[in-house]
């Protein structure tokens, strides 16, 4: 559609120019830049857009808006997270008055890789999942972060773009602290700054398996230990799609579906509507290097 202001061309899910800001706009305080009004960061310089309290419904068992408003109920949130938890309830209190804080609907995308990164995230509550998109055109699943867990914390330490996709797997409650906050907070609490290289490093350290899994496990091995590590037990069912199962293993779907049927075939699993049934747990294991 063309804006009736400017004639510029908007996207189809903008209610709002956003070349001329004609319409409902979310004003960024960082930079100015006119964001379309679903969206939480601003498209220029990735900064968290402030939303009005009222406009976000409060959650069964979450603080309510008027302790939102002063902070005391972003300092409950942030208390449930590794990096905040041994703070001193004074400075966490202090860090969460610069807080912004956000629900997303599952499904809803919160940054795509490459978008401009100014923030650092705290999962509150909900599982937020991380992608990336490979050469070959299909997606990669990096890892699930549930409550407790941050993230874009590579924001905090370099003015790049995001490295992969955050999407809201389950309904999620975030908090979003900006680089120009917390930067500051951080160099008066180098405990807090020692936590946070050592959640970099726990980090580092799955990528690497990760990569090396990939670069000289074939996908036979990768998808038997997938498969091991989601199920519990002989007989059980693992209920998770083909096509997730492609993501964690870093293959296609076809692939995938492929090995599972000749899986099926030879007896190591059933495949049914309701999922896989993993028949041969011990021939898994050897297929997986873990016998």
């Amino acid at each position: 559609m063309q804006c009736a202001s400017c004639g510029a061309e908007i996207g189809g899910r903008h209610k709002f120019c956003t070349q001329c800001g004609t319409g409902l706009a979310w004003t960024c305080a960082n930079c100015g830049f006119a964001s379309a009004p679903g969206d939480t960061f601003c498209g220029k310089c990735g900064a968290a857009l402030s939303t009005p309290a009222e406009t976000i419904p409060p959650t069964p068992g979450s603080p309510s808006l008027e302790q939102n408003a002063n902070g005391a109920g972003n300092g409950l949130l942030l208390e449930r997270c590794s990096l905040f938890r041994g703070l001193h309830p004074d400075a966490r209190r202090q860090l969460a008055s610069r807080a912004h804080r956000f629900r997303f609907a599952a499904g809803e995308v919160i940054f795509e890789a490459g978008s401009p990164g100014q923030s650092m995230m705290a999962v509150a509550a909900g599982t937020v999942r991380f992608t990336a998109r490979s050469p070959g055109g299909y997606q990669i699943l990096l890892v699930d972060l549930s409550a407790g867990e941050v993230f874009g914390e590579i924001a905090l330490l370099a003015d790049r773009g995001r490295t992969a996709n955050a999407i809201a797997l389950t309904s999620c409650e975030l908090l979003v602290l900006e680089r120009r906050d917390i930067r500051p907070f951080l160099e008066r609490h180098p405990d807090v700054c020692l936590k946070l290289l050592e959640t970099l490093g726990q980090r580092l350290r799955g990528a690497s398996a990760r990569i090396t899994e990939f670069a000289f496990s074939d996908l036979d091995a990768r998808l038997s230990k997938t498969l091991l590590r989601l199920t519990n037990g002989p007989g059980s069912n693992v209920g998770t799609s083909q096509r997730e199962l492609a993501m964690m293993t870093g293959a296609t779907h076809k692939s995938v579906n492929r090995c599972l049927r000749e899986w099926h075939r030879s007896g190591l699993v059933r495949l049914h509507e309701g999922g896989i049934e993993l028949a041969d747990l011990e021939t898994l294991a050897r297929i997986a290097g873990t016998a």
